[in-house]
Formats: structure tokens, sequence, C-alpha cells
């Protein structure tokens, strides 16, 4: 279930982004869009995620001091920003579509900040239950899961995980924003994983037969980089005019990035690549070595089987039953232990592969 809610996650970041960077190329062959900024904003979104890229693998480069390196690699995707930003300006005869901020601090319709709870009918109160069911089961497993990735062993985290009181204070905070119809708050999946992994400290591994791969000593766990971020989120509104001048191709560069960086670790898409991969050429990895092949790619499919439903309610009008779907996850995994060996799902469940046969995977 994590595996296929982190990929799903992944997906539509990817999915989105390079969506919008293909209506570029058909707005401007339908003549909607001219030329000129079809192009630069091409270049903007693709350089953005070009830059962000190069400078998260400039952690293990041999230039410049650790410090300086830890710096560019921690900072890669904001440094990559301000680049394209600075980049766009240099054009200031194409008009690139930016940002769509408001000029004033209120809400969107220009209602009151409280919601009357109140005004809409008895039967409205009541017809609203079972969307909320719902919503409930969405928040829950989108906090829980997220929860349980950053958490995963390989982070060599130390601290307790405290998943009761993370639950309690997203529901305090769900309460508090319905009342005044500010959007739920929820752990964030992508940038949770990148959060986390931007405080770790690495090291290459040398596996036999030449292979590398990157593992984790440890894990800075602090809550200063989480209210640090948060408070600048929330200073980002006294600087509504400088957000207007953000080109919007810059954001999707960026997004584009985040789902293609959190895809890493995700053993559900490196079995994926197992279907086209030379079996000669496999990685060594525990549970390769540990369970037999058909095991494998039956699960994988399975796997693949349960992504696809879920992207598939998910655009489809029938997308609030998207949250049930996620909840069926747990069924269909206890199901599949009714045909398939326990000691084989156990080592493809493992949250963490043994150091003595780890594996890499890009």
């Amino acid at each position: 279930s994590d595996e296929i809610f982190a990929a799903l996650i992944s997906t539509i970041f990817i999915s989105e982004a390079v969506t919008r960077i293909i209506t570029y190329l058909s707005d401007a062959h339908s003549a909607t869009l001219t030329h000129d900024v079809a192009f630069l904003s091409i270049i903007l979104a693709l350089g953005t995620f070009s830059v962000a890229m190069m400078m998260s693998r400039f952690r293990s480069s041999r230039y410049l001091r650790p410090l300086a390196r830890e710096f560019i690699a921690d900072f890669g995707p904001a440094i990559s920003l301000g680049i394209m930003i600075l980049f766009a300006f240099g054009f200031p005869a194409v008009q690139v579509k930016t940002l769509s901020v408001p000029d004033v601090f209120g809400t969107t319709t220009g209602r009151g900040w409280l919601v009357d709870l109140f005004s809409c009918p008895v039967w409205m109160r009541w017809g609203a239950a079972l969307p909320a069911l719902l919503g409930m089961l969405l928040v829950y497993m989108d906090h829980n899961v997220t929860t349980r990735l950053v958490n995963n062993p390989d982070h060599r985290l130390q601290k307790g995980e405290a998943y009761h009181w993370d639950q309690l204070v997203v529901g305090a905070l769900v309460a508090i924003c319905s009342c005044f119809g500010l959007p739920w708050h929820v752990a964030a999946t992508v940038r949770s994983l990148n959060h986390v992994r931007s405080l770790a400290t690495t090291e290459e591994a040398h596996l036999p037969g030449g292979e590398t791969r990157t593992q984790i000593i440890h894990t800075r766990e602090t809550r200063l980089t989480g209210l640090l971020i948060h408070g600048l989120i929330g200073f980002s509104l006294l600087a509504l005019p400088l957000l207007q001048m953000v080109p919007q191709p810059v954001l999707y560069g960026l997004f584009l990035y985040m789902g293609v960086v959190s895809i890493g670790g995700n053993q559900f898409f490196e079995r994926v690549t197992l279907w086209v991969m030379d079996p000669a050429l496999y990685p060594r990895s525990h549970y390769l070595r540990n369970a037999p092949m058909p095991v494998i790619h039956l699960f994988t499919a399975i796997q693949v089987l349960c992504l696809a439903a879920l992207w598939i309610v998910k655009i489809s009008p029938f997308g609030i039953l998207f949250p049930l779907l996620i909840a069926l996850l747990v069924p269909v995994r206890q199901l599949i232990g009714r045909f398939l060996p326990a000691g084989d799902l156990r080592v493809l469940d493992a949250d963490e592969a043994p150091d003595e046969e780890a594996s890499e995977w890009v």
C-alpha cells in the first residue's frame, strides 16, 4: 500500500508537469499561443528541471568544499528556480504567463472569513456525511502512509514516530480550517520525503561486482527546518507583488523534478523495470536473491493493476470514490497473502534491504 500510494503521488506530479509542458506545444500549433512564448516556456520548465537534477547530484561531486557541495545539493531546487526566473527576465519582449496572485490579502470570493455552518439546510448537513467519510479516509490514509514512508528504516531516524499525536494535530487542523473555509492540512508525500532526505548525510557504498549505492548514514532530526519553511510560506503573503513575477513554467519544471526525485527508493518502480531489463544485469537486491522471479513479477503486476485502478478512478467522473479505493489496498494486500508464499511476501514487504544485500537503482 505504501509503495502504490507513493507511486501514485509521484505519477501525479510527473503527469501534471508533462501535460502542462506538452500543452505549450499544442497551443503553439493551434496558434492560440505565439511560438516565442511557447518556446521560452518549454525552456524555462525543462531548464528548471535539468538544473535542479544537476545540483541534487552535486553532493557526490569532487569540486568545491564539502560544505559548499552540501549547500548546493540541499538548496538545488531553490537555486534553479532563481536562475530560471532571472533567465526569463532576459527576454522582456516575450510575455510568459506568470502566477495568478491577488493584489490584496483576502478570501477568493470576498466572503467573510468565518463560515456559518448553520446557514445550510438540515438535509444538506446529513447529505454531507458520506462525502465526509470518504474525505476522512483520504486524510487518514494520506497522512499515515506519508508518515510511514518518512519513518522508513532506510532514513536512520532515531526519535519516536508519534503517529497518534500527528493524527490528533491533523484532525484539529481539519476542524479549524473547515470553520474558516481554508484548505485542509495533511502530510505532503513528495515534499516530506524530499525534506527528510535533504537532512540526511549519505555516502557511496561499493558492492561486490563493482556496483555502488547511496546509503544514508544518519539524518539530522530537527523541528527548526519545518518551522522555518512554514514561516517563510506565511511570510510569502507579504510578498504578493514579487510572486506575481514568477513564470508558471518554472514551477512546472520544479514539479517534474519533485516527482522524478521521489521515484528513487520506491522498490515498486525498481521491480517494474525488471520487466524490460536483461536478467543477466539485474541489480544485486535482497528480494531477487530470496524470492523466485514468478512471484516477484506477479506481485508487481498486482501493484500495477492497483495503481492503474486508482488513476482511472481519479480522472473519471467517479473521482469522489478515490479515497475508498485507497482504503481497499489494505484488504487487497491481505488477499494476496492467501495465494502467495508468506516467506516471499515478507521479503518483498521488507522496509529496508539488509546491508549485505542492498541494491542500487537509478
